[in-house]
């Protein structure tokens, strides 16, 4: 689907936030069709995505928006690709290795374990793992691909430029997160997370919404989540 003028406008405009901002995540009232037509989304897209541990452009376009109603969080993004890599795959495969994707993570309490980390590639396939501790502090790398989101529902599509992906997260399975602290939120609610890409392309380049001050390498960085903050 080809951006609308005015959609390209909000483009601009976000392009030029402030990395250290928020993340605003919007109220809407309707539910969302996941469908990979993101003709439906009227909430702000931010961006574009930057190199995750250097701040500097990336090669191809990602922008992201982040909207929520009573019952679930949407993602969108909209990415830019010349050279889309990647096939259909089985659920859980570990699609982060091979093929062209976009990531979100969320940390609804913000202790950096027992954490979510949802991945879709270019062909819909997707993963949902649970992070529920990378640091010595807490035991060292323990994660689970066995974790499921019930009700997750990802759809991507391939469009003239590129790709577009749609992610709709129910609030009711966060809740099974064992010592994940979640609750429901509400207006002025703020979890720790950021949203990412992985991107095969001519170049391997790994892309954050706002990038790490650390200069380390890797999205698992609890200590360096961006906030997500829910509004009106």
């Amino acid at each position: 689907m080809k951006i609308s003028a005015i959609t390209f406008v909000l483009c601009l405009i976000y392009s030029t936030t402030n990395y250290s901002q928020n993340i605003p995540v919007h109220k809407i009232i309707e539910n969302l069709s996941i469908d990979g037509n993101l003709s439906d989304w009227k909430t702000p897209f931010l961006g574009p995505f930057v190199i995750h541990n250097s701040g500097k452009s990336g090669t191809q376009n990602t922008f992201v928006s982040l909207s929520w109603n009573d019952e679930n969080l949407y993602i969108a993004y909209r990415s830019t690709d010349s050279k889309i890599t990647g096939k259909v795959q089985k659920k859980d495969s570990p699609i982060f290795n091979t093929d062209d994707l976009v990531e979100i993570f969320i940390d609804p309490d913000g202790d950096g374990q027992n954490y979510v980390e949802i991945g879709v590639n270019a062909f819909s396939s997707n993963y949902d793992m649970l992070l529920k501790c990378i640091s010595p502090v807490c035991g060292g790398w323990n994660t689970t691909m066995s974790f499921d989101i019930t009700g997750l529902e990802t759809v991507s599509k391939i469009t003239a430029e590129g790709y577009n992906t749609e992610i709709k997260i129910p609030f009711s399975s966060l809740k099974t997160v064992k010592n994940g602290n979640f609750t429901k939120p509400k207006t002025g609610t703020k979890w720790k997370g950021n949203a990412f890409r992985i991107d095969y392309g001519n170049t391997t380049e790994y892309l954050a919404l706002q990038p790490y001050k650390s200069l380390k390498y890797g999205f698992h960085q609890p200590e360096e989540f961006t906030i997500f903050e829910f509004i009106e």
